[in-house]
């Protein structure tokens, strides 16, 4: 009896695959909506994911927004996710980057009416000499807005990752809240981030921070879970999860979370 294939994985092909998927999501007033898209690559072969996704918010507006990345080695992804929001419209964004020789995803909202609110969120892995690009630009152009932005990494081997995040506060975007985070891991030290907070404020009364760290596996957290009996490596993999965790946990519906997590166990090794 034969096994099932992974949920991740399609059986190789010997020629190049391209796919230019384009997707368009326009979420009318009060209206409620999740979005999942999600990118897997063959077993083997090279393929190129050209992904386009625009989203629109309009008055009251809710939307969810799930995008699952994982294709094999040899694989290329460049990803664009354009959203536009209206009037007290909320909208998150949730990523999830665990494959490819050379990942990139562009996100760009406009927050274009008073009190919309937009969170981004993102969690790439990477390994081996992988490259993920994650460039995300949030713009205030009027009043009572607020944004959050959230990307944890893991690099192990010889894998690098950037990070390039904007947050642009019009003139007009007074009493803007936006908070910008980016946290880095490194299992490895071949492995490489190269990451850039900004912040362009045009406006006078707003509360804008943001803030970058990389660092390795704590020595202290390490040696206190083994002093409680626990393996060295599990202790490890108790550790890097709960730093991929904190992204994880924003993930509602629990399908997509499950996927998730399947991808991430054997990176813990």
């Amino acid at each position: 009896m034969s096994a099932s294939p992974s949920p991740w994985c399609l059986p190789a092909r010997e020629e190049p695959l391209v796919s230019h998927p384009r997707t368009l999501v326009v979420a009318e007033r009060d209206a409620q909506a999740t979005v999942i898209e999600s990118y897997v690559g063959m077993e083997g072969g090279v393929c190129f994911s050209n992904a386009v996704s625009e989203i629109i918010t309009a008055e009251n507006a809710v939307v969810d927004h799930y995008r699952l990345q994982k294709e094999n080695s040899r694989s290329f992804h460049v990803g664009l996710l354009q959203v536009y929001q209206g009037r007290n419209a909320r909208f998150s964004s949730n990523s999830v980057a665990f494959g490819g020789a050379l990942v990139r995803n562009d996100v760009n909202a406009v927050l274009d009416a008073e009190g919309a609110e937009c969170a981004l969120n993102g969690l790439y892995v990477a390994k081996e000499k992988q490259h993920v690009d994650n460039h995300t630009t949030i713009e205030h152009a009027r009043p009572h807005g607020s944004s959050r932005q959230l990307y944890n990494g893991i690099l192990d081997g010889e894998a690098a990752a950037v990070f390039n995040g904007r947050i642009v506060v019009h003139p007009n975007a007074q009493k803007t809240d936006a908070i910008q985070k980016n946290r880095n891991l490194l299992l490895s030290a071949d492995a490489m981030i190269d990451t850039k907070p900004q912040l362009e404020i045009f406006a006078d009364d707003v509360r804008c921070t943001h803030g970058a760290t990389i660092g390795q596996m704590d020595p202290e957290a390490l040696f206190y879970l083994r002093s409680r009996g626990v393996g060295r490596e599990q202790a490890r993999e108790l550790l890097i999860y709960a730093f991929a965790a904190e992204i994880l946990d924003k993930i509602k519906p629990r399908s997509v979370r499950g996927w998730a997590e399947s991808a991430l166990r054997p990176r813990l090794a």
